[in-house]
């Protein structure tokens, strides 16, 4: 498992990137040439078969709600870090505005705002955002902390990229089910504000990896539907840091976690996780 945060851009509007460091998912006729949304339909259909069990913490999603103790607190010490100031230690991210790209059920979206974030939650599975805004109204507390937005992220981009509000954006478990992780993380990156930060997790591509979440989870010990995951769809630390410097993009630091599918337990772990830091801008990226 690997994670990264990025946080702050160099000068520069992601708009000046040469055309060859685009993605390479462009369809050209004689008239129009467009590029082709990062979604994968069939990843949408699989994931949304399963919103009925998504708030069980004993099925399918169980590694997601394990994990979300380390990914809040990975994103609050990746906020502090790049200078958030905690005037409540009950709700660390009082006040900070964040994106939830690809957020599924709610998951991390409602772990964040329990510690005092402003949330927007956003994902292409309608069924899944009705499943995560169901949840919500169990927890009236808090109901005005969280948006959830029926979208995909190329339009959500397109919409708040010129006057974002947004003090962080967040992507767990997500790019490696995407189509194009380059235009995905594209995408988030102009969602930053100049001198914020993403933070991103998602699978290594090693031996260890296969072995653990695809043979182990999916094959031998059941706890995850097989065909959630692809081996070759994996991403590593190295890959996502190249593509997110071409965004003027830093890198500030790399982690690693991982699961045991049979004490369905999170640990430390060498397989690196990253955190980038994207430096500040007049010019949004």
């Amino acid at each position: 498992m690997m994670t990264i945060n990025v946080v702050k851009c160099f000068n520069g509007s992601w708009k000046s990137i040469p055309r060859n460091k685009l993605s390479r998912n462009i369809i050209y006729n004689n008239r129009t040439a467009r590029s082709i949304s990062s979604i994968d339909s069939k990843k949408i259909e699989h994931f949304s078969i399963m919103k009925n069990l998504w708030w069980n913490k004993n099925g399918p999603v169980t590694a997601l709600h394990s994990f979300n103790p380390f990914r809040i607190q990975f994103v609050k010490d990746g906020l502090i870090n790049a200078g958030i100031k905690i005037q409540n230690s009950n709700l660390p991210l009082k006040g900070i505005k964040i994106v939830d790209v690809g957020c599924g059920g709610g998951i991390m979206t409602e772990g964040l705002a329990r510690v005092g974030a402003q949330v927007t939650g956003i994902d292409v599975s309608a069924e899944l955002i009705s499943v995560a805004k169901e949840h919500l109204k169990l927890d009236s507390n808090l109901s005005e902390r969280v948006n959830y937005i029926h979208t995909t992220l190329e339009d959500f981009a397109h919409k708040e990229s010129e006057n974002s509000i947004y003090d962080a954006v967040v992507s767990s478990e997500v790019l490696e089910h995407v189509s194009d992780p380059q235009l995905f993380l594209k995408e988030c990156v102009k969602i930053m504000k100049p001198g914020k930060s993403i933070f991103i997790t998602t699978i290594n591509r090693t031996l260890t990896s296969w072995l653990s979440t695809i043979l182990s989870s999916e094959y031998i010990m059941r706890c995850v539907p097989c065909g959630t995951l692809k081996w070759n769809k994996f991403i590593t630390p190295h890959e996502v840091q190249h593509i997110l410097k071409n965004y003027d993009c830093e890198t500030r630091s790399i982690n690693g976690m991982k699961f045991n599918p049979v004490t369905r337990q999170w640990s430390r772990s060498s397989s690196k996780t990253l955190v980038v830091k994207r430096f500040g801008s007049t010019t949004p990226c």
